[in-house]
């Protein structure tokens, strides 16, 4: 299993539009993707209610993970989405763009880098 531990950058946490756009970003991802408070259960991370009820704030830390084929590339794509402010329009050409576009049009980012030269 693949973990990364991430700091919340939304200015309002894991609530309303930061959550939406996290979760659809989530459900499309082809591994199943969970996250949890560093000493908490585990809630799956296509669910807006499980989200929410996480009551997560900015600058606190949360863990994703998830198993399987492409469990890095969808952990890493969506920590570095949590790690921005998504109350905020991201920074051309960044994953954090990619995904927020796809979570908005309803389908999977792909091909978003993660890293350059990892």
């Amino acid at each position: 299993m693949y973990e990364r531990l991430v700091a919340v950058g939304s200015r309002v946490g894991l609530h309303a539009r930061p959550a939406a756009i996290f979760t659809k970003a989530a459900a499309g991802r082809q591994v199943k993707v969970t996250i949890r408070r560093p000493d908490g259960d585990p809630v799956n991370a296509r669910s807006m209610l499980s989200v929410l009820a996480l009551g997560v704030r900015h600058g606190e830390e949360v863990v994703l993970a998830a198993e399987g084929d492409g469990a890095e590339q969808a952990v890493d794509e969506l920590a570095e989405m949590l790690a921005t402010d998504l109350d905020e329009e991201p920074a051309p050409g960044t994953a954090a763009e990619a995904g927020k576009a796809a979570a908005e049009a309803g389908e999977a980012a792909s091909g978003a880098a993660a890293a350059t030269g990892v």
